[in-house]
């Protein structure tokens, strides 16, 4: 099976998980092609091939605007194959029924803004990358930090994704769109 990963990242942790999503591809036998989105092109059309992945991060509830676009320009090609979305934020990370239910709705926005409703969703829990924010950014991450009650070093980055969680939702979507689903 040909399978598409299409992703947008802002501080590099998408772009971590959309390498590991065509690692894991690879690893079952299927034949993956990773494109930020910024810079996909013709040969990135979903139609080309039989599955495809997108994943986005959201800051400040958006996802980044090329994989919006990315998203509505191929909705129709994306909607006739079996399709992931792997949304990425540290909201993710946590168990607040309110940060879930924001990430609800900043996913259903996505799918009413592009037209594309994915097969399966997965959301991926972030990063904190206190090594490549500015002064500004560190500030405001610190203090989201410690509104949810979390203690950071500002000094290293920690990541919060769960690598086998995010396997087995690779393996699972993977086994679906085999069957047809």
């Amino acid at each position: 099976m040909r399978v598409l990963v299409v992703y947008a990242t802002t501080e590099g942790q998408t772009r971590k998980i959309a390498g590991r999503i065509a690692a894991r591809v690879a690893e079952t036998g299927h034949t993956p092609t990773t494109a930020d989105a910024t810079e996909a092109g013709p040969a990135h059309d979903p139609a080309l091939f039989d599955a495809a992945f997108l994943a986005g991060s959201l800051h400040a509830g958006r996802y980044q605007a090329a994989l919006v676009d990315y998203a509505r320009r191929h909705a129709a090609a994306l909607n006739a194959r079996p399709s992931a979305f792997v949304s990425v934020s540290l909201s993710a990370a946590g168990d607040d029924p309110e940060d879930w239910s924001g990430l609800a709705r900043c996913v259903e926005a996505f799918g009413r803004e592009t037209g594309w409703t994915a097969m399966r969703l997965h959301h991926a829990a972030g990063a904190f990358r206190f090594t490549r924010y500015d002064f500004l950014k560190r500030w405001a991450m610190k203090y989201i930090a410690h509104r949810r009650g979390q203690a950071v070093d500002t000094h290293a980055d920690t990541e919060y994704t769960d690598w086998p969680a995010l396997d087995a939702f690779v393996d699972e979507t993977l086994a679906a769109a085999g069957k047809g689903a």
